[in-house]
Parts: C-alpha cells; sequence; structure tokens
C-alpha cells in the first residue's frame, strides 16, 4: 500500500528527519561552533544563492574582521565590500551593514528573536528570518531556502513550478504543518542539510533518504524532473568598455554609484561598447587630463547576473607620461597590484586585475 503525504503524522515526520540527522547532518560547519545569533545571521545572508563550500573561507575571514554587530556596523563600507569580493549577490553585503546598524540604533546592539523584528531588517526576508530564530533562538519558525523547499516539492509530488504564489503558499503550510515544538534548530539544519547533501538538484539520492516511502516523487518515479523550473525567458545581453589605465603598477579605479549594477563598488571607468580608439583618447583629455600614446583592445568576455549577460571588452590604455598628481579625491584611486587596496570588486574586474599582475610579475 503507498503512503501518502496526509497520512503522514507531522511527529512521525521530523522524528524521521532527525533521527537521520543525528547520523548523517552535518555538524562541523564553522558557523556551529560557538553560535552566536550573530554568526548565525551571517553565514544564512551568506549563504543565500551559495554554496557551503564556497562561504566557508569568506565566513571565517569576515568574522575574524567583524566578530560581532558592532564592528560590523562601525566599519568602512569598502572594507566590507573587500571581504565580499568575489562572493557576488553584493547588495547582501551592504544590507548585512544596514542591518547591523539598525540593530545598534534600535535594539540596543541586542540581535532580535522575533520573525517581526527580524523581517523589518534589510535584507531579511521570511525564510532567512525564519532560519535565525529556529536555529539561534529555538523558535518554532519554519523556513522555505531552496533546500527544504526541493524536498517538499518531491514529498508532496508538486508538478506546478514553485515560484507560483498558489504553490508557495502550498509549500509554506507544509514547512509550518511539519516543524517540531521543540529541537527546532537541529531539525531546520537537519531539513536544510537533506536537500543539501541527498534530495540534491538534478538526480537525487533516493536510495540514502530516510523519507523514501514516503515521497509522492519517488513512488511515482519523477523525482528527477522535480522541482519544475520556471518558465525559460530569454536573457537580454549589454555590452560596455572599460578602460583599464595604467600608471605603473597602479590601474584606476572609480567608485561606483550606491544605485545600480555592482553599487558601491570600485570598477574601471566605462564606456560604451564599440567605442573607438579616438573616442577614448578624448574621453581620457577631457575626464583625466590624461593624454594616451597607445590603446590595445583584450578578448571580449562575457559576466552574467541573474537577469541578464554583460559583454564587456576591456581597452588597455598606455598613457604618453606618468600622471604628475595622483588622483585621490575619495572617488577615484589608483589601485596598486602589487599591494592590493582594500575596496571592495567585481568579480570581473578582480579577475582583470589579477591577469594584470600576473603579466607584470
Amino acid at each position: 500500500m503507498e503512503l501518502k503525504i496526509n497520512e503522514l503524522d507531522p511527529k512521525i515526520f521530523h522524528e524521521i528527519v532527525l533521527n537521520w540527522f543525528e547520523s548523517h547532518g552535518r555538524k562541523t560547519l564553522p558557523w556551529q561552533f560557538d553560535k552566536t545569533p550573530y554568526r548565525v545571521w551571517v553565514s544564512e545572508i551568506m549563504l543565500q544563492q551559495t554554496q557551503v563550500a564556497t562561504v566557508i573561507p569568506y565566513f571565517q575571514r569576515f568574522m575574524a574582521t567583524f566578530p560581532d554587530v558592532e564592528s560590523l556596523a562601525q566599519a568602512e563600507e569598502d572594507a566590507v565590500l573587500h571581504l565580499w569580493t568575489g562572493l557576488g549577490y553584493y547588495s547582501r553585503a551592504r544590507n548585512l551593514q544596514r542591518s547591523a546598524r539598525e540593530i545598534v540604533a534600535r535594539f540596543s546592539g541586542i540581535f532580535p528573536d522575533n520573525l517581526a523584528d527580524l523581517t523589518s531588517l534589510p535584507g531579511i526576508g521570511r525564510s532567512t528570518a525564519g532560519a535565525i530564530a529556529a536555529i539561534a533562538f529555538e523558535n518554532k519558525t519554519p523556513i522555505l531556502d531552496g533546500n527544504v523547499k526541493r524536498v517538499l516539492v518531491r514529498l508532496l509530488g508538486i508538478t506546478a513550478w514553485p515560484g507560483e504564489k498558489n504553490t508557495e503558499m502550498v509549500l509554506w503550510a507544509s514547512a509550518e504543518k511539519f516543524m517540531p515544538d521543540t529541537r527546532c534548530g537541529a531539525y531546520t539544519q537537519a531539513m536544510m542539510d537533506l536537500g543539501a547533501t541527498v534530495c540534491v538538484r538534478g538526480t537525487p539520492k533516493c536510495g540514502a533518504c530516510p523519507l523514501q516511502n514516503y515521497c509522492v516523487a519517488f513512488q511515482q518515479g519523477i523525482a528527477a524532473s522535480l522541482p519544475k523550473k520556471k518558465p525559460a525567458k530569454k536573457i537580454p545581453a549589454r555590452a560596455l568598455t572599460l578602460l583599464v589605465i595604467q600608471n605603473a603598477n597602479q590601474v584606476l579605479l572609480e567608485k561606483r554609484p550606491q544605485t545600480g549594477v555592482w553599487a558601491g563598488l570600485w570598477s574601471m571607468p566605462e564606456m560604451p561598447a564599440a567605442t573607438s580608439s579616438a573616442e577614448i583618447k578624448t574621453f581620457c583629455l577631457e575626464r583625466f587630463n590624461y593624454r594616451v600614446s597607445d590603446i590595445k583592445f583584450g578578448t571580449a568576455f562575457r559576466h552574467t547576473f541573474s537577469h541578464y549577460h554583460l559583454d564587456i571588452t576591456p581597452a588597455f590604455i598606455i598613457l604618453a607620461r606618468r600622471p604628475a598628481k595622483i588622483m585621490e579625491d575619495g572617488q577615484q584611486i589608483w589601485y596598486n597590484l602589487e599591494q592590493p587596496n582594500s575596496v571592495g570588486l567585481p568579480a570581473p574586474v578582480k579577475n582583470l586585475l589579477k591577469n594584470l599582475l600576473r603579466d607584470i610579475a
């Protein structure tokens, strides 16, 4: 006889999950030691759309520099973005610091423990707030991150795209239904681990799953095809030219506006795609009073954001003479390739600078 989800007692469900966690769950992640609400919060923000293996070294460096909410609140934005460089989705870092400052100002530095206060902070949505409240404070607050969503979609045999409003409501109701009254932190971590290590994307490891007998998708042989992907949408492409202006072992960088792509990060000056050498020379003379002797265009490469592709052509600029005065007005700096400045860099810019350093080494 096939077992259906509505026959599964929530108590049996979380007992199965917690028993599995005792034997197979991850218990040595760096944020699981010296656990504080602050450490849990930072880890949850870093883990948004990012793999655990990628996050671990970033988390460790971040904690070494900003061990508590007060130190993060008082830090310079550039210092925070510098430690975030390469982790992507930089709005997370800016919201993290904004939240730290609000926690100090609104809550006297005491981390809030309830959903209402947590979700009032920048960058903390319902699922992230639920994870913080459950793991840090043992509150009965369900989550619905990507891993948990995948487990529930397969368990319930949901064939609709989980991003649809009605489907998401069903998933939240199920997450609440199965949430235990006690050991909320362990259960929350267990569900995330189950999704990350067993009920994985693509081909799930159903043979190792403790919920196999209760899983509708497994019973119907459709586990590998779920969750259903978001309806395809063509991603547009944009293009630009980055001006790599060198002064010996230094490269000119500009601080980007606080809104828009790469907000608050440091990047090379940019011009439209297919800009000519003559246009670049005029731009450098009028903007910086730099005379250009030669320009070499590098190979274009593509950087993909969640909502569009960006095709970047680097233009390597040789100056007719070294600038007599180095610009240091707060919005423009000379970035030292051999002794890097502690500033936040977009991934494509960071890679360009690495390649330049390799060339001069």
